[in-house]
């Protein structure tokens, strides 16, 4: 069955463990066109392609033309999803602060961890006949908390029907922005008091053993000394708002050309310690967040951005919710660290 004789239908979205666009490539797979000049493009694209409607650039269509045919309608919950998930992804730090990503189909989830000792830690020699130091792996004893997050669209057919998609989608990706500033926020949360399992991180302050200075004043050495408190974990990333991040980049060992070689180069701050920073309105002014992104923190996922869809293509907008549901969890204790300065 070929792209363009497909019959689409609102019941794509409703089938349990796939995706609107994994029901397109179970009917019409994207290999079938290897050599081709659709190679490259998804069953979604092939779809639009098939209705004549682009979703970029200066020639965009109109919103209408999702609308022309029952089919093409039945598009425009998945387009609106895509859209917002741009707007999601951009500048989206989640993935530099997250060891990994779990995907469940249900809203209760319990982690696991490993909270091992100065003891368990030390790799010791094992003699013949001798039991073989454990690591234990624990089940958590709270539930990581999903929440749900999302923006009401309120638009009518008539006010955007002949607006073009490329300013159409500049709003959605808007959406997508505002829905990740908060789960960067639930992120930040949960790095700092814990994910309610008796987790929260160890918090330093400057002027009080063991970070040295006097509080209100940052200097290298402080850094240094922050840095030293990771061991065996490393301090690989750092979290602060952009006030803080101006007196780091004020310090002089972070004015060292090449450091802002780098930064010129690849668009990434990084310190003399080899940490990346990251600044977040999350973070309060004044505190900074150190963590080994390998091993601090999980991000839970129920399911991928969730779009109305009936409202979407029987009553053409009015009010479709659009929501992404997510948590995050703790991993390991001492792999995320908070420097109040």
């Amino acid at each position: 069955m070929g792209y363009d004789n497909l019959k689409l239908e609102k019941g794509m979205y409703r089938q349990e463990g796939m995706s609107f666009t994994q029901v397109l490539e179970s009917l019409d797979p994207s290999e079938n066109y290897r050599g081709t000049a659709l190679e490259g493009t998804d069953a979604f694209q092939r779809q639009l392609k098939r209705f004549g409607i682009r979703a970029k650039g200066a020639g965009s269509s109109p919103v209408e033309k999702f609308f022309r045919t029952m089919d093409s309608a039945v598009l425009f919950p998945e387009y609106i999803a895509r859209t917002v998930r741009q707007g999601m992804e951009e500048n989206d730090i989640l993935p530099a602060i997250t060891a990994t990503t779990t995907v469940i189909d249900a809203m209760d989830y319990r982690s696991i961890y490993s909270n091992p000792t100065d003891a368990d830690k030390e790799l010791k020699d094992v003699e013949e006949g001798t039991a073989i130091p454990e690591t234990e792996v624990k089940t958590k004893e709270h539930l990581v908390s999903l929440t749900k997050r999302g923006r009401m669209l309120v638009a009518s057919y008539e006010a955007i029907r002949f607006q073009k998609l490329d300013l159409f989608g500049v709003m959605l990706r808007q959406i997508g922005a505002h829905i990740q500033k908060q789960q960067i926020a639930d992120a930040v949360n949960v790095l700092i008091s814990g994910d309610g399992n008796d987790n929260a991180a160890v918090q330093y302050t400057v002027g009080t053993s063991p970070i040295s200075g006097t509080k209100g004043t940052l200097t290298y050495d402080q850094l240094v000394e922050f840095w030293g408190q990771f061991d065996p974990y490393t301090m690989n990333t750092i979290l602060c708002s952009t006030a803080t991040m101006t007196k780091l980049l004020k310090i002089p060992e972070l004015q060292n050309p090449l450091t802002g070689l780098n930064f010129q180069g690849t668009g990434k701050l990084g310190t003399p310690l080899g940490a990346q920073l990251h600044r977040t309105s999350a973070v309060s002014d004044g505190v900074i967040i150190g963590l080994d992104n390998r091993y601090a923190l999980e991000l839970v996922r129920a399911g991928d951005v969730l779009v109305e869809y009936d409202k979407l293509i029987d009553r053409q907008l009015e009010r479709a919710a659009i929501t992404s549901i997510s948590g995050f969890g703790k991993i390991c204790d001492g792999a995320a660290c908070v420097l109040n300065v």
